[in-house]
């Protein structure tokens, strides 16, 4: 495709070739960042919790508090990032991040590391939706923006496997703080570099004034949806406040989404999320990284507990998909979207994740890392990376430029709130097994060595349970990426690109996914 076909009428001429690529390193950096910091913490947890005196009841609020405010705010963050302008925000949300992590840090109670990582998850939300807007404007050309895609979508599925390994190294051998203040060279570094490098394309912020019903019903529904799923992993799913968390955020995100089809300059246009290509890729998302991050969670406790993994050796058994993944979407995904169907990466790509985890239901104890969990891990990172990115291309197609902020926030969002329905559900799932497993053969077990081997007997067959699940879940996301997502390969004819009627067709069809 030539450079006069890539650039769609009326799009402002982008910068050069190299300072793209450059601006690609500093924005890949930051979502790097923003992604391992999901994981990194939680390998830190334990040492953390004893340092700073945090209880069992209250050490869930270290994941919970980031969760909920990251979660809760991404649509608001896509909103100012189309207001304020794209490079910006980017900047403004790296410096916060930056300024969060090193309060976390630095922490010497429980409630200032509440406070850093709710901070943290506050400009998180500026930050992630801004980054892959920016990319989104920044690549126009069909085959650059493969490549980008490929880079971006190799972290944005990788880096939760990245937090794991240097969560690990920097926990057992030099302290947990170091997992909240490795982020600020990350920040430091990709701010300056943004600022110095980045050129966003004039004429694609929104002027609008600000829905501020609509940030306040957004807000308080997700987090409330958030909440509801934390807490149901916690206490259970008929505790009355979880109930109460899901029944009201049903209520305030129904108030949502009749307020946007109502007010003049809505906080989410609805003809983002109601376009066939975007809602098959925001659902098929959603469904995957529920199995993925219920995978994180198994995997992680089946190699430390049941096997005596160190923290380290645990990261390094995630190397494999991290592998997989950067190869699926570097080698596979971007070799290949220019050439077929978003589709016919996006399907075959779950069903090979699909594949993975089903390997992945013969774990037992003492299972082969060669044998068992090597090809597992591969067959998932490969079928992630392969789907990841063209999904998190086609997010933003046909979107107009006021609109690629909130509609890359809704990408952030489908993960965000699939990651808390993952770790809640299969959760529960395989807490569910695993006690009926120990309840049926505790009583015909011997002495104490007996009874320790039912015990975990019974955690792997609750997470092999949960696996089951999860490869179902996949399945189902396979077939909503097949079925819903009809649009064309790059350079042929496009469907349409919202219910706005924004598609166009022939030559111009990718640029005016970024334009």
């Amino acid at each position: 495709m030539s450079r006069t076909a890539a650039t769609a009428p009326g799009v402002p001429a982008q910068t050069g070739d190299a300072g793209r690529w450059k601006a690609l390193v500093f924005i890949a950096l930051a979502q790097l960042m923003v992604v391992l910091d999901a994981t990194i913490v939680n390998i830190a947890l334990p040492s953390a919790q004893h340092d700073l005196g945090i209880s069992d009841g209250d050490r869930q609020w270290v994941v919970t508090a980031y969760a909920l405010a990251f979660g809760g705010l991404l649509l608001f963050g896509g909103r100012v990032a189309d207001l304020w302008g794209r490079k910006r925000a980017f900047v403004v949300g790296l410096a916060g991040f930056a300024a969060a992590s090193a309060l976390g840090g630095a922490a010497t109670t429980g409630a200032t590391m509440f406070g850093a990582r709710a901070l943290q998850g506050v400009f998180g939300a500026l930050l992630a939706p801004a980054a892959l807007s920016l990319l989104a404007v920044m690549f126009t050309d069909a085959r650059e923006r493969a490549k980008a895609f490929g880079i971006y979508g190799a972290i944005a599925g990788g880096g939760g496997a990245v937090g794991l390994i240097l969560g690990g190294f920097l926990t057992e051998y030099l302290d947990w703080r170091w997992t909240f203040f490795v982020n600020i060279p990350f920040a430091v570094v990709a701010a300056a570099g943004a600022y110095f490098v980045v050129r966003e394309p004039e004429g694609g912020r929104n002027r609008s004034p600000l829905d501020v019903p609509g940030v306040v019903l957004s807000t308080l529904g997700l987090v409330a949806l958030v909440y509801g799923f934390t807490r149901a992993e916690a206490e259970g799913w008929s505790d009355a406040l979880t109930v109460s968390m899901f029944v009201a955020s049903a209520v305030l995100l129904a108030a949502f989404v009749l307020v946007e089809s109502r007010v003049r300059a809505p906080l989410l246009p609805l003809r983002v999320v109601t376009e066939r290509n975007r809602g098959g890729v925001y659902l098929s998302l959603g469904l995957a990284v529920i199995a993925m991050f219920g995978l994180f969670l198994f995997l992680t406790y089946y190699l430390q507990v049941v096997e005596g993994y160190s923290p380290v050796r645990t990261g390094f058994a995630f190397l494999p998909m991290v592998a997989g993944m950067i190869t699926g979407s570097t080698q596979i995904g971007a070799r290949l979207m220019t050439r077929v169907a978003p589709r016919l990466l996006m399907g075959p790509g779950f069903l090979v994740a699909a594949v993975g985890m089903l390997l992945l239901t013969r774990l037992e104890i003492g299972s082969s890392y060669a044998a068992v969990l090597l090809p597992a891990m591969l067959l998932l990172g490969l079928g992630m990376g392969t789907a990841f990115m063209p999904a998190m291309s086609l997010a933003t197609q046909g979107v107009q430029p006021r609109d690629a902020g909130v509609a890359s926030a809704m990408v952030n969002t489908s993960q965000q709130v699939g990651g808390a329905i993952g770790t809640a559900l299969l959760n529960t799932i395989a807490a569910s097994a695993t006690t009926s497993y120990i309840k049926d053969h505790i009583a015909t077990a011997g002495g104490r060595p007996q009874q320790q081997l039912v015990q975990l007997q019974g955690m792997v067959h609750g997470y092999t349970s949960a696996i089951w699940f999860a490869v179902g879940i996949l399945v189902v996301a396979a077939a909503i990426a097949l079925t819903l997502v009809n649009a064309g390969r790059p350079g042929s004819t496009t469907v349409t690109g919202s219910a706005s009627g924004e598609g166009v067709e022939g030559e111009v069809a990718v640029p005016v996914i970024a334009h």
